[in-house]
């Protein structure tokens, strides 16, 4: 029996900037039906907002920034932070300027955008974006830290932060933008969501989760039934205990309807 539903939003609800078709959304109201359902996504509190709106959920919390915010799903009120301590996110910006020159750093306004280091491409951050150079990331605690990587592939990215190790964090890649996030050691969408089900007595056994990026991979393996979108990356896969089609081919919508149709 599954009794939650943990949904990442980019790549598994949605695809690039379009809305969820009405298949999916069909297929997430199927699941509602029969489950609780909460959406689990590196998106912050702000970014998260438009996915709720258009799927309509209204009840329970939702997990953004990887795990390290949890709100109220219905009011939209933040519920509990995991922020970084001063001196981790110091290490951080140092490490990572110097093992990927030129990038750009933005840390999470939980609630009201981001503080980010020197301007990103429009439209990738949601929210109130404020420029605050990179002496003022340091100004404001922080549950996220972003690091973009301008003119260069994803795949340079993995390979630089191959040899990047900061104590006190947990990173994870973008596999469609030179994009590393970190966010405090111990926090991830797995920790949150066992959190979660803890509170509601459900079993891991009882947990259905869908993803498809290096974030959903600790969540995919703590779930009880951990599916894998067509179009994710290998490692995510072999996390996975299944595949479903890709987010182009309404891959959550093929996982759902199997599970509760």
């Amino acid at each position: 029996m599954i009794r939650l539903v943990a949904l990442d939003i980019d790549g598994t609800v949605v695809h690039g900037r379009r809305p969820p078709t009405r298949r999916v959304l069909d297929a997430i109201a199927l699941a509602g039906s029969r489950a609780e359902v909460m959406l689990c996504t590196g998106r912050t509190v702000v970014g998260v907002a438009p996915a709720l709106d258009a799927i309509g959920l209204s009840r329970g919390v939702t997990l953004t920034s990887n795990g390290a915010v949890e709100m109220d799903t219905g009011t939209r009120r933040v519920l509990s932070v995991a922020r970084f301590e001063w001196a981790v996110v110091a290490d951080a910006l140092e490490r990572m300027t110097a093992l990927f020159p030129g990038a750009v750093f933005a840390c999470e306004h939980v609630g009201v955008g981001q503080r980010i280091s020197a301007p990103f491409p429009d439209g990738i951050l949601a929210g109130t974006v404020s420029e605050v150079g990179p002496a003022g990331l340091l100004d404001e605690p922080t549950p996220k830290l972003i690091m973009y990587w301008p003119g260069h592939s994803p795949a340079e990215t993995a390979a630089r932060a191959a040899d990047l190790h900061v104590e006190g964090t947990e990173p994870t890649l973008d596999h469609e933008l030179p994009w590393v996030t970190m966010v405090p050691a111990g926090v991830s969408k797995a920790s949150g969501l066992a959190r979660v089900a803890d509170r509601l007595g459900i079993d891991r056994s009882e947990v259905l989760a869908v993803g498809d990026g290096d974030n959903d991979r600790a969540m995919l393996r703590w779930a009880g039934r951990g599916i894998a979108m067509g179009q994710a990356p290998p490692q995510v896969h072999a996390d996975a205990d299944e595949t479903t089609a890709t987010v182009a081919d309404d891959g959550l919508a093929h996982a759902l309807e199997r599970a509760f149709g």
